[in-house]
C-alpha cells in the first residue's frame, strides 16, 4: 500500500477543542467558497428565466440540471488528477481561480459570456470541490472518532456561506440588479482562495476583516422583521466562527504537507519530449471549459457525458477493487458504492432547491409582508403601487406592486397596455445581447403581449415584465395605478417583498442551528459505542427527506383562493429536509474517507460528488414535470397562482411517499452493509479474496 499523506498530516497538527487547527482555516476557504457558489446558483434559475436570456422553464432546467450535472461531475476528474500528480492543495487553488473568473465573468450580460461563465466554475469546481473536502479527512488520523464531528464543522462552514449568500447574493441582486449579485459572488471566491494560500497573519486579516464587514453589513440589507432576525443570527454566527479560527490560526496554520503532490518530480515529467506534465493538465482544463461552454447548453448531451463518465468511473473501481483491493477494502468498496445509490436518489430529490421548489417559492409562496388591507369603503378608488422593490425617493412611500396582486383584477384596462408596452421594451433591450437564434421574434413578443392584453388579472409574467421595464427606466413603468374592485376587498398591501431566492437560506441556517448538537451526539454516542452505522444514518435521513417533502405537498393542498401558501409550510418542510441531510450528508463524506483505500480515496470522493451529478440531472428531469407555463416554445407566459399551486403539489407528495419507501429498504439492509464496513478492523491487509 502507498504511503498516506494522513499520518503526516495528521502528526504535525496543534489543536483546539481537540479537533486540528488547520480545519478552522479549511473552515473559512469553504465557507467563502460555498458563497460564492450558492450566491450564483440562488440567483442562476431566475437570472435565466427573468433576466436577459429569457427562458421558459423547461428550457432553463434543462440548462440549470446540465451545469449543476456537470458541476458534480467535474470533481471525479479533479480528485484523480490530485490523487495522481498535482496534489490537493495545488487543485484547490486551481479550481478556486477558475471559478473566480466565472463569477466575474457572469456579470457581463451575455449569451456567450454567461456559458462561458458557467463552464469556468463548472472545471474550476471539479478541482477544488474533492480536495478541501480530502484534506479535512488528512488532517486526522484514519481510524479517528472525531473525524465524523471534524467534518459536521466543516459542513457548518459549508452552511454557514451557503446560509449568508442568498440573503446578500441574492437580495442584492434581485433588488438591485443581476450583476452586483454576481459581483459579491466573485469577490467571496476572491476571499477563500486568499484564506487558502496566504500567510498566517494575512490569513487572520483576511478571516477577521471579512467577518466584521459582512456582520456589520447584513443588517442593513433586509425590508422586514423576519429578514433582520435571520440576518442577526448569521452575524453572531460569523462573529465566532471567525474568533475561533484566528485563535485556532495563531496556534498553527494547515501543514505544508497537506495536500502535498504524491510526487513533485512528476509535475516537470515530460509529455510528448516537451510539454511538462502540469501544463498538459492546465492546458486540457482550458480545452474543456471550452468544451464545457457548448455542452451546458445541451441537457442531452449533458446527458452523455455523464453516462459514459459513470461508465469509466465503475470500470476504474471495479478493476481495481479485483486486481488490488484486500478482502476487507473490497468489502468496504462494495458499501461505499452501495451508498452511493441512495445518495444519488436523496440529492435528486434535494436539488428540486434550484428549481421547482425555487420556482413555487417564486409563484405560490406569500413572502409580502403586509401592512393593510384593502377595506369595503375603497371599491372604486384608485391606488398608485410603486414597482420597483429598489425604489427611492417618494416613490418608496407607495406599496409594493407584490405577490399581494397575483390573481386579482385591476378595474383599469390600461394596465393590459402597460404590460404590452413593457413586454416590448424589455424583449428589444434583451435582444440586443442575444445572437441571432435565441433572439425573440416579432410573433413570440406579439403573442405574449396579446395573452397579457386578454388576462383579466395580475400574473408574475406581467408582474416579471413590470419590474425589469422599471429597472431600464421606461417610462411610466414605475408605477402601475389600480382601480379597486369589489373582488379586491381583503387584498393586502405591503412595504416589502422578501426575495424568493433568499429561502434557499433555510436550509443553510437550520444546518448552522442543529449541526453542532447532531455532532456532540454522535460525539457522546460514539463514546458509549451506541453512535448508528452509516446505512441506518442514511435511512433515517431519507425519511426525513420524504416528510419534508410530505409537508411541502400539504402546504400546496392548503392554498388560499388564490392558490398561495404559508411560507411556514416551506420554512417547516426544509427542517425536516434539512435534518435529513444532517442525517446522511457529513457521515457520508467521513464514511469516503474512512472506507476507501489510502491510494484511492480522491478518486472515490471524485466518484461520490459523480453520483450527485447523476443526481441532479435527474432532479432537472423531475421538474419538468412541475411545468405550469402556457406555452414549451418562445415566450412562456405564467398564469395566475390558482392554476399552477396543485400542479407543484402532486409532483411534492409523488417524491414524498417514494422517499420514504426508499428509507424503508436501506434500513432493511443497513445491518448486512454494517457487516460490510468491518468496524473492528482498522488494519485491511487481508488476502486478496472475495
Amino acid at each position: 500500500m502507498v504511503p498516506s499523506l494522513m499520518t503526516s498530516a495528521a502528526a504535525k497538527q496543534p489543536t483546539l477543542f481537540g479537533h486540528p487547527t488547520g480545519l478552522f482555516q479549511l473552515f473559512f476557504a469553504e465557507m467563502w467558497e460555498r458563497f460564492s457558489y450558492y450566491g450564483m446558483r440562488a440567483l442562476l434559475l431566475f437570472y435565466m428565466i427573468k433576466g436577459f436570456l429569457g427562458l421558459n422553464d423547461g428550457e432553463a432546467y434543462g440548462v440549470y440540471g446540465a451545469y449543476t450535472a456537470l458541476v458534480y461531475m467535474t470533481p471525479y476528474f479533479g480528485g484523480m488528477l490530485a490523487d495522481r500528480l498535482l496534489g490537493r492543495r495545488r487543485a484547490v487553488i486551481v479550481g478556486g481561480l477558475l471559478m473566480a473568473a466565472g463569477h466575474l465573468l457572469m456579470t457581463i450580460e451575455n449569451r456567450w459570456a454567461f456559458f462561458g461563465a458557467l463552464a469556468l466554475l463548472i472545471a474550476g469546481n471539479g478541482f477544488f470541490k474533492p480536495n478541501i473536502s480530502t484534506i479535512v479527512g488528512e488532517l486526522y488520523p484514519k481510524t479517528s472518532d472525531k473525524k465524523d464531528a471534524g467534518f459536521t464543522i466543516f459542513y457548518m462552514g459549508i452552511n454557514l456561506g451557503a446560509a449568508m449568500s442568498p440573503i446578500i447574493c441574492g437580495y442584492v441582486g434581485e433588488t438591485y440588479g443581476w450583476h452586483w449579485g454576481f459581483g459579491l459572488a466573485t469577490a467571496g471566491m476572491a476571499i477563500g482562495v486568499a484564506v487558502f494560500v496566504a500567510p498566517t497573519l494575512l490569513t487572520q486579516i483576511l478571516i477577521g476583516g471579512g467577518v466584521a464587514a459582512t456582520a456589520l453589513a447584513v443588517p442593513f440589507l433586509q425590508d422586514s422583521p423576519l429578514q433582520l432576525m435571520v440576518r442577526l443570527l448569521l452575524a453572531v454566527m460569523l462573529l465566532i466562527a471567525g474568533v475561533v479560527a484566528i485563535r485556532a490560526l495563531s496556534k498553527g496554520p494547515l501543514p505544508d504537507d497537506a495536500g502535498a503532490p504524491p510526487d513533485p518530480a512528476a509535475l516537470k515529467k515530460k509529455l510528448l519530449g516537451f510539454l511538462p506534465a502540469e501544463m498538459a493538465v492546465y492546458l486540457g482544463t482550458g480545452l474543456a471549459v471550452v468544451a464545457f461552454t457548448f455542452i451546458v447548453q445541451d441537457g442531452s448531451a449533458a446527458g452523455w457525458v455523464l453516462n459514459i463518465t459513470g461508465v469509466l468511473f465503475f470500470v476504474y473501481v471495479i478493476y481495481d477493487m479485483v486486481t488490488k483491493c484486500t478482502k476487507i477494502e473490497r468489502h468496504r468498496l462494495i458499501v461505499v458504492l452501495t451508498i452511493f445509490f441512495f445518495n444519488m436518489f436523496f440529492w435528486a430529490c434535494f436539488e428540486q432547491a434550484g428549481t421547482s421548489l425555487n420556482n413555487w417559492t417564486d409563484r405560490n409562496i406569500d413572502r409580502v409582508d403586509e401592512t393593510a388591507q384593502v377595506e369595503t369603503g375603497q371599491v372604486g378608488e384608485t391606488i398608485r403601487f410603486r414597482v420597483s422593490p429598489a425604489a427611492t425617493g417618494d416613490l418608496a412611500d407607495l406599496p409594493l406592486l407584490s405577490q399581494e396582486q397575483l390573481g386579482k383584477v385591476n378595474g383599469d384596462p390600461a394596465m393590459g397596455e402597460l404590460i404590452a408596452d413593457a413586454i416590448r421594451t424589455v424583449e428589444e433591450h434583451r435582444n440586443r445581447t442575444r445572437d441571432p437564434e435565441s433572439r425573440a421574434s416579432e410573433e413570440d413578443i406579439v403573442g405574449l403581449q396579446r395573452r397579457v392584453r386578454d388576462s383579466d388579472v395580475l400574473t408574475m409574467t406581467g408582474l416579471t415584465y413590470l419590474r425589469a421595464a422599471a429597472g431600464l427606466e421606461m417610462n411610466g413603468a414605475d408605477v402601475l395605478e389600480w382601480r379597486v374592485v369589489e373582488g379586491n376587498v381583503g387584498m393586502g398591501l405591503g412595504e416589502s417583498e422578501i426575495p424568493a431566492s433568499e429561502f434557499q437560506a433555510a436550509n443553510p441556517v437550520y444546518i448552522i442551528i442543529f449541526g453542532l448538537p447532531l455532532s456532540a451526539l454522535w460525539a457522546f454516542l460514539a463514546a458509549r459505542r451506541r453512535d448508528p452505522s452509516t446505512p441506518v444514518k442514511f435511512g433515517l435521513g431519507i425519511a426525513q427527506l420524504g416528510l419534508g417533502f410530505l409537508v411541502f405537498y400539504w402546504g400546496a393542498q392548503n392554498a388560499d383562493a388564490r392558490g398561495m401558501s404559508s411560507m411556514a409550510f416551506l420554512l417547516v418542510g426544509w427542517l425536516f429536509v434539512t435534518t435529513g441531510e444532517l442525517f446522511s450528508s457529513p457521515v457520508g463524506l467521513s464514511m469516503v474517507t474512512k472506507l476507501s483505500p489510502g491510494r484511492l480515496v480522491s478518486s472515490i470522493m471524485g466518484g461520490w460528488f459523480l453520483a450527485t451529478a447523476f443526481s441532479n440531472y435527474l432532479a432537472a428531469v423531475i421538474a419538468t414535470f412541475t411545468g405550469v407555463s402556457h406555452g414549451d416554445e418562445g415566450l412562456q407566459f405564467i398564469p395566475a397562482p390558482a392554476e399552477t399551486a396543485q400542479t407543484y403539489g402532486d409532483v411534492f407528495g409523488i417524491i414524498g411517499v417514494t422517499a420514504l419507501g426508499a428509507a424503508v429498504v436501506l434500513l432493511a439492509l443497513s445491518p448486512l452493509l454494517k457487516r460490510g464496513m468491518h468496524p473492528d478492523h482498522e488494519d485491511t491487509a487481508q488476502p486478496a479474496e472475495f
